[in-house]
């Protein structure tokens, strides 16, 4: 309405006065209060009539009546899903509605404007709509991302949860309540998640120990990956996106898990890890895969962990070195740095088509190339974004 809005009820006010004066001529005054429509100056003229100047405030264009309004029994239940899981959105409690059969299932939007009028939406930006650029591996176990989430304190020691994700359907694979990060540690975890769902082709890590060393080299546990004929790439440094499954895995475990909460110690965390992973993964909506849950996704690997590990073969023309104690290898009267993960283990140097130019090898990987022209060693991909340098002694 075109009245100034320094002093909107007191132009009404003036209006109406001056219109219901005898012999008034409205549509005038219309023009000259602005108004384009006789119709709205009527309106205030009757409610002038019956109410006096409080009658001339704006009032809520609000509905006396809503019938597409969400139910007060919807409404609740919307409430009570999102008390029961606080970090679910709309998106994921209107995918509990549907497996629920409600009928009409509200939109997302209506059940983010549900939690907005109850006070459920906490935080900058909640329930808004965010860009993303999203990549998954086409199989599952084509892929798994390994890492420790940040250790916490308990009433009793400290608490470092190992958690490994499937790439493909963002299966929760494990989330173990470690006392270290050690490398025995990290075995027995990786021993048991192998037993039961097979090996994976490959897996991802950081570049900190116990699966990563400062100098690129494979650990002692890279080194059992490679035996079991599975690939270990390290993300590159400083550059957290490159696990950024296992990121946002440790930001929903934080939120929904241990924010706000504390443990006596290790064995009452882990109970509380495995009860929130079969929620994860058999009820949580992920909204990465189209609102499913991982469990509807994930499928067991055909590979079986190996009773006994073969010892690697190699091909007739390969020249076989075994990786003494110190982590070094003899090769044409020269001496090699390799490293101290594969001593007692042999490896093996493969000419190429360039002459002096050697692949060195572990069972089937390709791990640096050796160069004899120049006296020294080139590192090459061992694999995918991990380079492995060798130094003569």
């Amino acid at each position: 309405m075109p009245f100034k809005e320094c002093s909107l009820v007191s132009q009404r006010e003036e209006f109406c006065r001056l219109a219901l004066a005898e012999c008034a001529n409205v549509r005038d005054l219309c023009r000259r209060f602005g108004l384009r429509s006789p119709r709205t100056a009527y309106k205030w003229m009757a409610r002038y009539r019956a109410e006096g100047a409080a009658g001339l405030a704006d009032r809520s264009r609000r509905p006396h009546a809503s019938p597409s309004r969400s139910s007060a029994e919807l409404e609740a239940r919307i409430v009570e899903l999102r008390m029961e899981h606080p970090c679910w959105g709309g998106r994921k409690l209107r995918r509990l509605l549907e497996w629920e059969g409600v009928a009409p299932v509200p939109a997302a939007s209506t059940i983010t404007a549900i939690l907005r009028r109850h006070g459920l939406l906490n935080g900058p930006g909640a329930g808004e709509a965010r860009d993303w650029v999203r990549f998954e591996h086409p199989e599952p176990n084509d892929l798994w991302q390994m890492d420790f989430k940040g250790h916490f304190p308990m009433a009793r020691g400290r608490c470092h949860p190992l958690t490994l994700l499937d790439d493909h359907s963002r299966y929760a694979l494990e989330i173990g309540a470690c006392a270290d990060e050690r490398e025995t540690t990290v075995r027995q975890h990786l021993e048991r998640l192998f037993r039961r769902y097979g090996l994976p082709r490959r897996i991802l890590a950081d570049n900190g120990p116990p699966w990563g060393a400062p100098n690129q080299s494979l650990t002692r546990i890279g080194v059992w990956l490679l035996d079991l004929d599975i690939g270990l790439t390290h993300g590159k440094p400083c550059h957290p996106q490159t696990q950024g499954k296992e990121e946002r895995f440790h930001r929903t475990l934080k939120a929904e898990v241990l924010t706000g909460r504390g443990f006596r110690g290790l064995d009452e965390a882990q109970a509380a890890f495995d009860v929130w992973r079969e929620v994860y993964n058999t009820r949580r909506p992920h909204e990465a895969i189209g609102l499913e849950v991982p469990a509807s996704r994930y499928r067991p690997s055909y590979r079986e962990l190996p009773a006994v590990i073969k010892p690697p073969e190699y091909e007739p023309q390969d020249l076989v070195r075994l990786v003494n104690d110190a982590g070094c290898i003899n090769f044409r009267n020269r001496r090699f740095w390799f490293s101290k993960a594969f001593a007692g283990r042999p490896v093996a140097l493969r000419a190429t088509s360039t002459d002096g130019l050697f692949d060195l090898y572990y069972r089937r990987q390709v791990l640096a190339q050796v160069d004899l022209r120049q006296n020294l060693a080139e590192g090459v991909h061992h694999v995918p974004e991990q380079v492995f340098t060798l130094h003569p002694v």
